[in-house]
């Protein structure tokens, strides 16, 4: 038979090698993108379940002002919010503690970026009162003084 029909392939040591090389490195990066898309990899682990714990801890009062602070931040109303009553507070441990913060919040009379925000007071009975019902859930690790806000829902109470 002619070389035009033929199949013949040449099966040197060179050849083989080459081929097994580019093989293995197909399989690695396959293996390696298989493993890096991996979403229980993204799970952290808990180390201790939620537990209900006291309002009045001072690692809870760190945790609840970073919140407010950056409630604050984030709104657009032309007044600060303040803490008008704390309902529950949950602590669960994973690479962090992480604090689940349930607090009734109210507008106050201090107006955003004055000067002096220590005489604040909650709005009552008039039309600018308004009250939030806010969960967060805050990510500390205060022996480092690091505050992250996780996750943030409101809703008008």
């Amino acid at each position: 038979m002619g070389e035009r029909g033929s199949l013949f392939v040449s099966w040197d040591g060179r050849s083989m090698t080459r081929s097994w090389g580019t093989c293995l490195l197909l399989l690695t990066i396959l293996v390696a993108l298989v493993s890096s898309t991996d979403p229980g990899k993204k799970k952290v682990k808990v180390l201790r379940e939620l537990k209900l714990i006291n309002a009045s801890n001072a690692n809870v009062k760190q945790c609840l002002w970073f919140a407010m602070q950056e409630y604050n931040k984030e709104s657009e109303d032309k007044y600060l919010f303040q803490v008008v009553k704390t309902v529950q507070v949950q602590l669960q441990v994973t690479d962090r503690l992480e604090y689940f913060i349930d607090v009734v919040i109210g507008r106050s009379n201090c107006r955003k970026f004055s000067n002096s925000t220590e005489n604040c007071s909650i709005q009552e009975n008039s039309k600018l009162e308004k009250k939030v019902m806010c969960s967060f859930l805050v990510g500390a690790l205060p022996w480092n003084g690091e505050f992250m806000v996780m996750k943030k829902q409101c809703a008008d109470a």
